[in-house]
């Protein structure tokens, strides 16, 4: 079976991307147990609680991020440069990921057969 990465770089509610790409993860669980989902850069604010996004007429998908424990995804990782550089090393987030440095997530990509970035 293929091995795969799903990478969330980009920020919540700007685009479709984050709410596309857990869809994304949530029906290639059904078919893959070896998936892995990493959140980079921007990517690390997709975990951040208490966001509103009704003030910009936003659909609220964060909370729907719970979901990867009932699909089993359990290989979640998150760049602790990415949470040090927006603030969020001490935060809650919605989720647990492993925070792991980026030479770390570059060694881990290199065993993956495909990986998919939102």
């Amino acid at each position: 079976m293929k091995k795969i990465a799903f990478v969330f770089h980009s920020p919540p509610h700007a685009t479709s991307k984050g709410r596309e790409g857990l869809d994304a993860v949530l029906a290639a669980s059904a078919y893959s147990d070896d998936l892995a989902v990493f959140f980079v850069g921007e990517g690390v604010l997709q975990l951040v609680t208490g966001q509103d996004p009704s003030v910009i007429l936003s659909r609220d998908y964060i909370s729907a991020f719970k979901l990867l424990d009932l699909y089993d995804v359990e290989q979640r990782y998150i760049c602790e440069q990415s949470l040090a550089e927006w603030g969020l090393t001490d935060e809650p987030l919605i989720i647990d990921a492993l925070p792991i440095a980026p030479q770390t997530i570059g060694v881990m990509w290199q065993s993956f057969d495909h990986i998919v970035t939102f």
